[in-house]
């Protein structure tokens, strides 16, 4: 049997890696909004371009939206229609939170997993590079963010179903105007 205060340690690394990442590329979107101003700068004020420079902004993005998304799941910051979310009890929220992710959110991680792995792994034999002229020679890494996406989300679904399994398993939390179902 596993010591809870082990599996706890455990599972707080997991929800350090994922808070990590999010907090890091969340800084991105500064980059991105001060880059897109120089470029629109560069471009209108003084005539100059380069593909380089504007392709970078599409890796910014990927890389916010794709790694990120997970710490948002974490946040709980994700757009829900709550009109009977709010309104449910912490047991039949944890029982949605459960379904939800084991329903939808695990299968659709495994399908993408699945799916892109031999598109981003040819990526990764031709070492892909940008097809515009002055473009970045780094497509390989940029098509990688589709498999880091649901590698993030699984971590989290994990915590997901963990959290709701332990508030569905201790009826001490449940108070009397909290029922179970």
């Amino acid at each position: 049997m596993v010591d809870p205060d082990q599996q706890a340690t455990s599972f707080s690394g997991l929800r350090r890696i994922i808070s990590w990442c999010g907090r890091s590329v969340a800084w991105l979107s500064l980059v991105i909004v001060l880059l897109t101003f120089g470029v629109v700068v560069l471009r209108y004020g003084f005539n100059l371009g380069w593909i380089w420079l504007q392709e970078s902004l599409t890796y910014l993005h990927v890389s916010v939206f794709m790694i990120a998304a997970a710490w948002t799941l974490q946040q709980d910051g994700h757009v829900r229609v709550d009109v009977f979310y709010a309104e449910m009890s912490t047991q039949r929220r944890a029982l949605v939170d459960l379904l939800g992710t084991l329903l939808f959110l695990v299968p659709f991680c495994i399908f993408l997993l699945i799916i892109s792995w031999p598109y981003v792994a040819r990526s990764w034999r031709l070492l892909e590079a940008s097809h515009e002229a002055g473009g970045l020679p780094l497509v390989f890494l940029l098509k990688s963010m589709i498999m880091v996406l649901p590698a993030l989300l699984l971590g989290q679904a994990f915590l997901n179903v963990n959290d709701a399994w332990k508030i569905l398993r201790d009826p001490g939390q449940q108070t009397s105007a909290d029922p179970i179902l």
